[in-house]
């Protein structure tokens, strides 16, 4: 795969990603469940936002990796 070339591999930025997205969906379902009393309703917003969270994080994972900034060069 030929999307953004970074320092570390893909299978690296998607187990970031996949365990990010663990605590996050415990986070969410936690604060949903206190907000609607429904733990129905706080496992399907959980279920919902895990998978579009996780594409989301591992894009943004992998366009970071192409920026320089802040990284020291060896």
């Amino acid at each position: 795969m030929f999307l953004f070339k970074g320092r570390e591999a893909h299978r690296r930025s998607f187990a970031k990603a996949a365990s990010w997205r663990i605590l996050g969906s415990l986070d969410t379902f936690v604060l949903s469940w206190l907000f609607t009393n429904n733990v129905k309703a706080a496992g399907a917003i959980a279920t919902t936002e895990v998978l579009t969270k996780m594409v989301l994080y591992y894009f943004h994972e992998r366009a970071w990796s192409t920026v320089g900034w802040g990284i020291p060069k060896e």
